[in-house]
C-alpha cells in the first residue's frame, strides 16, 4: 500500500489554523527528533487526560514508546502536532495520529491535547486535517474507541459534520465515520470559521486596553499622533503609552518596554522602525498580546530585505497565535461609542454609522476619512490593511457579515490574496450586505503575451470584473462613485427593479437624468393613468406629467410633497430621482424637509434618490432627525450611475444560486490519458496537442467537433478528403504556429481532390516562405460544416484566480470585436446562462431581424463540459474552440477548430 510519491517527510501537510477564540496555531507532521518534545507533551497531561487517551493510567513513556509516536511512515501511519512558540522553545501542545488498519481503506484514529489548551477547538482542526491527510493516501473510514466518560471528544467526533456511527459495550464508544467530504461536514467548517474570524478580529475593534509601543511626546509624528487619537477620541479601555526614553507621554505614564505594564495588554498598536518590530513583537507574545496592529514601514514594500524582514515577523506571530494587521498600514478605528477607538493617525475620526470601509493603501485611507466626513457618511468600522501580511480582507468581510453595526462594505483593494476564498466570501456575505469595491490597476499595461485569442483578451483587469460579478460585488470606477453608492445603500432600500420615475422642476437636468438612466439600463416608462389624473389636479397645465414629471420652475415645497405622495403610491416604478434646481422664488431648504418628511412616512416603499443641482453641499434637511435620510447627489448623471449599480445588484440578489450539474457522457480518464501522453512525448515546457488529440479531448468530454485527418504529404491529403467527404478544409499541422488565418495557411470548401492537393502545396509554400517549414507537420484535413453562427469558447489560465472562461462571438475577428464575455471556474448553470447573454451579439443567437436564431440550450451546457474539463485537467493552460458552429435550435454546436495547449502541473 505505500506511494513511492509520497515524500519522507510531508512539509506540505502543515498549515496555520484559525481556532475559535481567534488565535491561530501551527499544525505540521509529527518528525523523528520530536522524541524529547513528546516527552515534555506528555509529562504536562494531567493523569486524567492521559486516562481518557490511553485508556488506563500511564505514569511515564519509555523511549521505545516514544518512538512508536513520532516515527510513522506518513502513508499508513500519520501524525499531526499543534505547536506552539519558536525553535528552541517550541512545544507540541496536541497529537492527532491515525493507523491504518491492515491493508484496508480504514484507520484507527485518536487525539489528545494538553489541558490549559482543551476547549479551543485544536481537536476539531487535527481531526479535518488528519482527514484531508488520510484521503489522499486511500483511506476513506476512521475508527476510533472513546471511552463514555470522554464527552469532549465525542463531541468533537459529532460535531465534524462527518455521519458519525456508534456502538456501546463495556464503558466504551466504538465510533465508525468516513471522512469524504459532504455538504454537513462543509456546512460546520464554514461556521467554525465564521467563529473564529469573529473571535479574532474582535481583538481589534473591541480591545479592553491597548499599548502603543513607540508613542512619542513630539506632535506631528506618527507615533504621537496615534496616541492622541486615542486619547481624544474618548477610548473606553485603558492605554498605554511605551517609550523608554520618556517617563510621560502627554499626561499618561509611559513604560520603557510592553513588559513594564501592570495590567493584560489586548492590543499592540507599533510604531516603531522596522528593525526593531521583530523585538517588539517578541515582548508582545511574551505579554500575552492577542493582536498586533504594525503601522512601521519598511518590509515587503521596500524591496528584498523588507519582504524578508515580514516573513519573519509573520512566521513569529504565527508562533504565538498573535493576529496582526499590517505592516504598512495606518491603523483601525471603530465608532462605536461603547468604545469609541481611533488607533489611527488619521487627523479626521468620522461619525458613527453603517458602512465599514477597508483601505490596502494608508494614503487613500486618509483621503477615505476625510471624504466621508465631508459627506456625513457614517462609519462603523475602519481597517487600513497595508501588506496584508496575515489579516486580510477575506477576513474582515466574515467578521463584518456578522457584526450587528454593519449593514453595508466598502474595499479599495490593491491586490486579492485568496481570490478563490474571496470569491466564496463575498457571494455568500453580498446576498444580506452589499459590498462595493474599488480595484485599482484596471489598464492592459500588465496583461501578459499570449498566443490564444482567450489569453491574448485576458488584460490584467478581466478576472477581476468576472470575480465581482459572480460574487456579487458592487464594483465602482472611482473613489467619488464609491461613496456614491454606499451613500444610497446606506440609507434607502435596495430597489426592487429597474423602473424609475425623474421628478423635477426644470427640464435640463431631467432629462440629462434620463439619458444617464437609459444608457445605464435602468427604464425611464410613463407614469399609470391614475398618477397623471391625481397629478393634474394641483399641477399648472403647463406641467410635463411623462416621465420625466415636470413640475415647472415655481413649483413649491408642498407640490413636491404632493406629487412624490402620489408617485410613492403608484406600482409602476421602483425608485424616484427627485431634482431641485433653486430658482429664486423657492429656498431649498423646505423643499428638502418635504423630501426628507415624505421619505420618512414611506420608508422601505421605494428607492428614492435627490439631486440638488446647487455648487453649495445639500440641506441639512434631507438628513435631518424628523425624517429619513435621502442621499443628495450635485449631478443628476451621479445619481442615475448610483441607481444603476445597485439596481444590477438587486438583480443579482434575486437569481437562483446556481448548481453545477452532473453531466452524462464524460470520459475523464481518456482525457487524462491523451494529455499525459502528450507530455510524455513533448519537450519540456508547455506544447500545444495536435488536431487529432484535441479531437479526442473534446470527445472525451462530449464535446462535438468536426471529422479531422492529419496528412503529411499531397497523396495522404487527398486521401483524408475522401473519406471524410467533401467539401473539406484543409489547414496547417503546426505546434508553434498559432493564427493560421493571418499567414494564408487554411483553405476552405474545397471539393475535389485536386483542389485539395492544390491547398497541400500552397500551404507548404507559403510557410517555407516564412522561413518555418520546419515547424510543418502537414496539414489538417477537415470537415466542412454549413450555416451556423460562429462563436469563441476559450480557456486560459491566471497565475492567482486560476482558470478563466471566456464566452464570444466574432470568429477570427474576436480580438477586434472584443464582444466577450469573462467568468471564473468553475460556472455554475446560471453562470452560464449569463455568461453567453452577456455579450451585445446575444441577439444575433436569437434570430436578429429573421435570420436563423441558434441553439443556445446546447452552448450552455458546451460551457459546462468544458469547465467539466477543466476541473480535471489542471495541465490545460490556454484553449481556443474557435470557430465554434452554433446551429439552429435543436441541432446542436459543432467545434470547428481547437486549440489546447497543456503544461505539466508543477512546471
Amino acid at each position: 500500500m505505500t506511494n513511492p510519491k509520497i515524500p519522507a517527510y510531508p512539509a506540505e501537510c502543515a498549515a496555520d489554523v484559525l481556532l475559535k477564540d481567534g488565535s491561530t496555531i501551527r499544525l505540521r507532521p509529527i518528525r523523528p527528533a520530536d522524541d524529547e518534545a513528546m516527552i515534555a507533551a506528555f509529562n504536562r497531561l494531567s493523569e486524567r487526560t492521559i486516562y481518557l487517551r490511553f485508556h488506563h493510567a500511564v505514569k511515564h513513556m519509555t523511549k521505545d514508546e516514544v518512538k512508536h509516536y513520532t516515527h510513522v511512515d506518513y502513508e499508513n501511519t500519520f501524525a499531526l502536532v499543534a505547536i506552539t512558540g519558536e525553535p528552541p522553545e517550541e512545544q507540541i501542545i496536541a497529537v492527532g495520529r491515525y493507523a491504518r488498519l491492515g491493508d484496508s481503506d480504514r484507520a484507527e484514529v485518536a487525539f489528545v491535547v494538553e489541558d490549559s489548551h482543551q476547549g479551543r477547538g485544536i481537536a476539531t482542526q487535527l481531526l479535518d486535517n488528519l482527514a484531508a491527510v488520510a484521503r489522499e493516501r486511500g483511506i476513506n473510514t476512521f475508527e476510533a474507541d472513546v471511552l463514555a466518560e470522554n464527552r469532549p471528544m465525542m463531541e468533537v467526533l459529532r460535531e465534524s459534520g462527518f455521519p458519525v456511527e456508534n456502538k456501546f459495550e463495556y464503558g466504551t464508544f466504538h465510533v465508525t465515520f468516513p471522512i469524504e467530504p459532504t455538504a454537513a461536514a462543509a456546512e460546520k467548517a464554514e461556521q467554525r470559521e465564521k467563529v473564529a474570524e469573529a473571535a479574532s478580529i474582535q481583538t481589534f475593534f473591541r480591545p479592553r486596553s491597548v499599548a502603543v509601543v513607540g508613542a512619542s511626546r513630539e506632535r506631528g509624528t506618527i507615533g504621537a499622533e496615534l496616541f492622541h487619537n486615542i486619547l481624544q477620541d474618548g477610548f473606553t479601555g485603558a492605554v498605554y503609552p511605551v517609550n523608554p526614553k520618556a517617563e510621560m507621554v502627554g499626561t499618561v505614564r509611559a513604560y520603557p518596554s510592553i513588559l513594564d505594564i501592570p495590567g493584560d495588554v489586548d492590543l499592540a498598536v507599533i510604531a516603531v522602525p522596522a528593525e526593531h518590530v521583530l523585538e517588539v513583537t517578541n515582548q508582545c507574545a511574551r505579554k500575552g498580546v492577542k493582536g498586533v496592529v504594525v503601522i512601521s514601514a519598511g518590509f515587503k514594500e521596500a524591496g528584498e530585505e523588507g519582504a524578508a524582514l515580514e516573513k519573519a515577523l509573520l512566521a513569529k506571530v504565527r508562533s504565538y497565535g498573535i493576529r496582526l494587521v499590517g505592516p504598512n498600514c495606518m491603523g483601525v478605528l471603530n465608532t462605536d461609542p461603547d468604545v469609541s477607538f481611533n488607533a489611527t493617525f488619521s487627523p479626521v475620526f468620522p461619525p458613527r454609522g453603517n458602512v465599514a470601509l477597508l483601505s490596502q493603501s494608508g494614503a487613500v485611507g486618509l483621503a477615505l476619512l476625510s471624504y466621508a466626513r465631508k459627506l456625513n457618511i457614517g462609519l462603523s468600522t475602519f481597517v487600513s490593511v497595508g501588506n496584508k501580511a496575515d489579516v486580510s480582507g477575506n477576513d474582515l468581510i466574515q467578521y463584518w457579515e456578522q457584526d450587528p453595526s454593519t449593514d453595508v462594505i466598502l474595499l479599495y483593494l490593491e491586490s486579492f490574496g485568496n481570490p478563490r476564498k474571496f470569491a466564496r466570501l463575498a457571494r455568500r456575505v453580498s446576498a444580506v450586505k452589499p459590498i462595493v469595491a474599488v480595484k485599482s490597476g484596471r489598464t492592459t499595461a500588465g496583461s501578459r503575451a499570449a498566443a490564444s485569442h482567450t489569453g491574448a483578451l485576458a488584460t490584467l483587469d478581466v478576472a477581476s470584473e468576472a470575480l465581482f460579478r459572480q460574487a456579487g460585488v458592487i464594483r465602482s470606477d472611482t473613489l467619488e462613485q464609491l461613496f456614491d453608492v454606499a451613500s444610497l445603500l446606506a440609507h434607502q432600500p435596495v430597489p426592487a427593479g429597474r423602473r424609475v420615475v425623474i421628478l423635477t422642476n426644470t427640464g435640463g437636468p431631467a432629462i440629462l437624468a434620463a439619458d444617464a438612466c437609459e444608457s445605464y439600463g435602468l427604464q425611464v416608462s410613463p407614469p399609470s393613468e391614475a398618477t397623471i389624473n391625481t397629478l393634474r389636479e394641483f399641477l399648472p397645465p403647463a406641467a410635463g406629467l411623462s416621465n420625466p414629471i415636470d413640475l415647472l420652475a415655481a413649483a413649491s415645497a408642498d407640490d413636491y410633497a404632493r406629487a412624490l405622495r402620489i408617485l410613492f403610491n403608484d406600482d409602476s416604478f421602483d425608485s424616484i430621482i427627485v431634482i431641485f434646481t433653486p430658482p429664486l422664488v423657492t429656498q431649498p431648504g423646505p423643499v428638502a424637509k418635504a423630501i426628507s418628511d415624505v421619505a420618512g412616512q414611506f420608508h422601505g416603499r421605494k428607492t428614492l434618490l435627490a439631486c440638488f443641482v446647487s455648487p453649495e453641499a445639500a440641506p441639512p434637511e434631507l438628513s435631518s432627525s424628523g425624517g429619513a435620510v435621502v442621499p443628495s447627489f450635485v449631478f443628476p448623471e451621479t445619481a442615475a450611475i448610483a441607481l444603476a449599480k445597485v439596481s444590477e445588484h438587486a438583480e443579482w440578489r434575486k437569481q437562483p444560486a446556481g448548481v453545477i450539474p452532473k453531466l452524462t457522457g464524460l470520459d475523464p480518464k481518456t482525457g487524462r490519458r491523451i494529455v499525459e501522453k502528450a507530455l510524455a512525448r513533448g519537450r519540456e515546457g508547455p506544447l500545444w496537442l495536435s488536431a487529432t488529440d484535441c479531437v479526442g479531448l473534446l470527445d472525451a468530454y462530449g464535446i462535438r467537433s468536426a471529422k479531422v485527418r492529419l496528412a503529411r504529404s499531397t497523396r495522404a491529403a487527398a486521401e483524408a478528403a475522401k473519406l471524410i467527404g467533401f467539401p473539406v478544409a484543409v489547414k496547417v499541422a503546426s505546434s508553434t504556429i498559432t493564427h493560421k488565418t493571418d499567414i494564408g495557411a487554411v483553405a476552405l470548401d474545397l471539393g475535389s481532390e485536386v483542389a485539395v492537393r492544390g491547398a497541400f502545396d500552397l500551404i507548404k509554400e507559403r510557410v517555407r516562405g516564412l522561413g518555418k517549414l520546419r515547424e510543418m507537420d502537414g496539414v489538417v484535413v477537415q470537415e466542412m460544416v454549413p450555416g451556423g453562427i460562429e462563436a469563441i469558447v476559450g480557456v486560459t489560465q491566471d497565475p492567482s484566480f486560476g482558470p478563466l472562461m471566456m464566452f464570444g462571438l466574432g470568429g477570427t475577428y474576436v480580438e477586434l470585436l472584443k464582444d466577450v464575455a469573462f467568468r471564473i471556474h468553475p460556472l455554475t448553470d446560471v453562470e452560464a446562462r449569463e455568461m453567453i447573454r452577456a455579450v451585445k451579439s446575444y441577439p444575433l443567437l436569437k434570430g436578429w431581424r429573421g435570420s436563423e436564431p441558434g441553439d443556445v440550450n446546447c452552448l450552455e451546457e458546451l460551457l459546462m463540459r468544458v469547465s467539466a474539463m477543466m476541473e480535471d485537467l489542471s495541465e490545460i493552460a490556454e484553449m481556443d474552440l474557435n470557430p465554434v458552429k452554433v446551429l439552429p435550435p435543436g441541432q446542436g454546436c459543432v467545434v470547428v477548430d481547437a486549440r489546447i495547449l497543456v503544461q505539466a502541473s508543477n512546471s
